[in-house]
C-alpha cells in the first residue's frame, strides 16, 4: 500500500503508511524546546492552556522554526532564542544543543531538538504571540519537584520534556 495523504490541513498533516496512520507537521522546519536556567539556579517554564488535552500545561518554553513566513529557513537555533523571548521575555545566557529525540514515535514524524540555555536575563513581558496566553514560572531548582507535584495535584499536566531536557542537559533537581 504507498503512502496516502488522508488530510492536510494548515499546520498538520494524517497521514496513512501502509495502515500506520500518523501526523506530520508541514510548513516547518523544524520543533525545538528550551530549558532555561537564570544564574541563580532557577529554571523559566511556562504554562498555557492545551486544546488536544482539554488542560493547562507546564512546559519546557519551545516552539516551531521555519513557521513564520519569509523566516523558513531560520536555524533551530535562532528559532529557539526567538521563542524563548517570545514566551518569557528571557534571552542571552550560554547557549548549547542537546540533542534530538521523537516527541511520540509511534503518533508523529516530529522531531524535537532540545537546547539548552543557561544564564538567562529576564528583558521583556513575555507571554507568547497573539495567539497564546502564557504564564511565565521561575522556579528555583532545588523546589522544582514539589513545585511540579504540587501542579499536577491542582489539576495540571507537568509535560514529559521537562525532565527529558533536564536530563540531558545534566541538571540534577
Amino acid at each position: 500500500m504507498a503512502l496516502q495523504v488522508m488530510h492536510e490541513g494548515r499546520f498538520l498533516r494524517l497521514i496513512n503508511d501502509g495502515g500506520w496512520e500518523y501526523v506530520e507537521r508541514c510548513r516547518t522546519s523544524g520543533v525545538i524546546a528550551i530549558v532555561a536556567i537564570t544564574h541563580d539556579q532557577k529554571i523559566i517554564l511556562v504554562e498555557q492552556y492545551r486544546p488536544p488535552i482539554k488542560a493547562r500545561t507546564i512546559e519546557t518554553p519551545a516552539g516551531l522554526a521555519g513557521d513564520i513566513i519569509g523566516q523558513e529557513h531560520e536555524s533551530l537555533e535562532v528559532a529557539a532564542r526567538r521563542e524563548l523571548v517570545e514566551e518569557t521575555g528571557y534571552e542571552g545566557g550560554r547557549w548549547h544543543e542537546l540533542g534530538t529525540s521523537a516527541s511520540s514515535a509511534g503518533l508523529t514524524t516530529e522531531m524535537i531538538t532540545f537546547f539548552a540555555a543557561l544564564d538567562v536575563e529576564h528583558t521583556s513581558a513575555g507571554g507568547g504571540d497573539e495567539s497564546e496566553n502564557i504564564v511565565v514560572h521561575e522556579i528555583p531548582l532545588t523546589e522544582l519537584r514539589r513545585w511540579l507535584a504540587s501542579q499536577a495535584t491542582a489539576g495540571l499536566v507537568v509535560d514529559h520534556k521537562i525532565y527529558a531536557g533536564l536530563t540531558m542537559a545534566e541538571v540534577t533537581i
